[in-house]
């Protein structure tokens, strides 16, 4: 058995956190995503990341740093392209993906939690295959988490065309949580957690989101 197969065999609560391989260390996102994962392993709850440069590698840093409790894992589902991208450090569990689709369904299939940080057409594929799933009910339970402004112009579109074109319902928009930065991120994870880690199978979505008509919390 694979170390992949054996994490998906622990009853264990993890965050996925997908965002650009682009972004370099000295960039005000790259931070955000450090700081969010720091907290993440201090709370002693596992990582999932691309595995790759970028803001997946400050995710991996920031939990490496954060990490008080050796049995706690940062997972890595890296994807082979033609110009190979290199595995982050501080990876616990590390795995190479051919396809897309196998590496999508390994983040869903792990993860209790997502955390969707800035990135183009790679992280908004992550973005809408996991908000599909959600949406038709074959994942149920896992916040997904659009973490800064960057979100804003994407959710106020949706309502000006699909939503307003009865393309979709408001209760799809509902499935998401829009944060301004780590700390109000890390707040909508831990409520997960902590509902998890009381047996409960239903994840409370009445907490206050930053609204894409607004620029302060609801």
């Amino acid at each position: 058995m694979d170390e992949l197969k054996e994490e998906l065999n622990k009853d264990r609560f993890r965050v996925a956190i997908f965002g650009s391989a682009r972004l370099k260390e000295d960039s005000p996102e790259y931070h955000q995503v450090f700081n969010l994962a720091r907290l993440i392993a201090s709370a002693e709850i596992d990582l999932v990341t691309g595995g790759g440069p970028g803001l997946m590698e400050a995710a991996s840093r920031g939990f490496y740093e954060g990490k008080g409790n050796a049995s706690i894992r940062s997972i890595g589902l890296n994807i082979n392209l033609p110009d190979k991208q290199r595995f982050s450090a501080h990876l616990d569990v590390k795995k190479e993906f051919e396809l897309f689709s196998e590496r999508l369904n390994s983040f869903v299939d792990l993860s209790n939690a997502f955390v969707v940080t800035p990135g183009g057409i790679g992280t908004i594929l992550e973005l809408f295959y996991t908000w599909q799933l959600a949406q038709v009910k074959q994942i149920a339970n896992k916040p997904l988490i659009l973490m800064g402004e960057m979100w804003l112009d994407l959710l106020k579109w949706m309502r000006a065309w699909p939503l307003k074109d009865d393309l979709l319902d408001e209760a799809d928009l509902d499935l998401v949580f829009l944060t301004r930065d780590y700390i109000e991120a890390f707040t909508v994870v831990q409520e997960s957690y902590n509902d998890f880690r009381s047996g409960g199978t239903q994840f409370c979505r009445t907490y206050k989101k930053f609204r894409p008509n607004s620029h302060t919390a609801q």
